[in-house]
C-alpha cells in the first residue's frame, strides 16, 4: 500500500513537473519564439534541471508539437458541434481570456512556419484545412436544415471565418485594448445576416 502511495506522488509530481515546462516554453516562446528560445532557457524558467527536461520531452521537436497539442487540446474542450458555426464564434472570446499564453505561441509558431520547408509547415496547414473544413460542414448543415442560404459556397464562408480569427488573435496579442466583446459581436451579427439572408436582386 505504502508503495503504491510512493508511485502514485511520484507520477504527480512527474506531471506537474511536465505541465510546469510547458508552461515556461509558452511564456517564452510567446515572447522569443521557437528559434530564440532554448531548451536550457525553458529548463531554467520551469525550474528544472536540462536533464530533467529532457526526461519528459526528449528533444525541442517534440516539445514545440506538445505546446502545439495543449493548444488543440485546448480548442477541442472548447468546441461545442451540436451549436451553429456563428453560436461558435459567439464563444470564442472566452478562449482568448482562458488561454492567453496558448493563443500567442500558437501565433508566433505559425508566422515562424509559414514556410513549406519550415518544420512545423505541415502540420499548420493541415490544422488549417481542418479548421476550415470543420466550418465549412457546419455551414452545410445548416443548408441541409433550411436555416442558410444555398447561394453561398460553405468553403469560401469557412475561409473567411478562419481568416476573421487569425486576424483577432494576431491584433489581440499587438493590442490587447482591442474591444474583443464588441468586435466580435459586429462581426457575428453580420455573419448571421449574411448566412440567412437573400441577397437584395440589382435593379436592371
Amino acid at each position: 500500500m505504502a508503495g503504491q502511495r510512493r508511485y502514485a506522488t511520484l507520477l504527480a509530481k512527474g506531471e506537474d513537473r511536465r505541465h510546469r515546462i510547458l508552461a515556461a516554453a509558452q511564456r517564452l516562446m510567446a515572447r522569443n519564439g521557437s528559434k530564440g528560445t532554448s531548451l536550457a532557457q525553458i529548463a531554467r524558467e520551469a525550474g528544472v534541471s536540462p536533464a530533467g527536461l529532457l526526461h519528459h520531452f526528449e528533444s525541442k521537436d517534440q516539445l514545440l508539437h506538445a505546446v502545439l497539442d495543449a493548444r488543440d487540446a485546448d480548442d477541442l474542450a472548447a468546441a461545442d458541434f451540436s451549436l451553429t458555426p456563428v453560436e461558435q464564434l459567439e464563444r470564442v472570446v472566452e478562449r482568448y481570456q482562458r488561454s492567453p499564453e496558448l493563443i500567442g505561441t500558437f501565433t508566433v509558431l505559425l508566422t515562424e512556419n509559414l514556410d513549406p520547408d519550415a518544420p512545423l509547415h505541415d502540420r499548420f496547414l493541415s490544422r488549417y484545412r481542418d479548421a476550415v473544413q470543420i466550418i465549412a460542414s457546419g455551414i452545410q448543415r445548416g443548408q441541409r436544415a433550411g436555416k442558410y442560404r444555398l447561394d453561398l459556397d460553405p468553403a469560401v464562408k469557412a475561409a473567411e471565418i478562419v481568416a476573421f480569427l487569425t486576424g483577432m488573435e494576431t491584433s489581440w496579442l499587438l493590442d490587447p485594448s482591442v474591444p474583443l466583446i464588441e468586435v466580435f459581436h459586429e462581426y457575428t451579427s453580420s455573419l448571421a445576416s449574411q448566412l440567412t439572408k437573400e441577397p437584395q436582386s440589382r435593379a436592371p
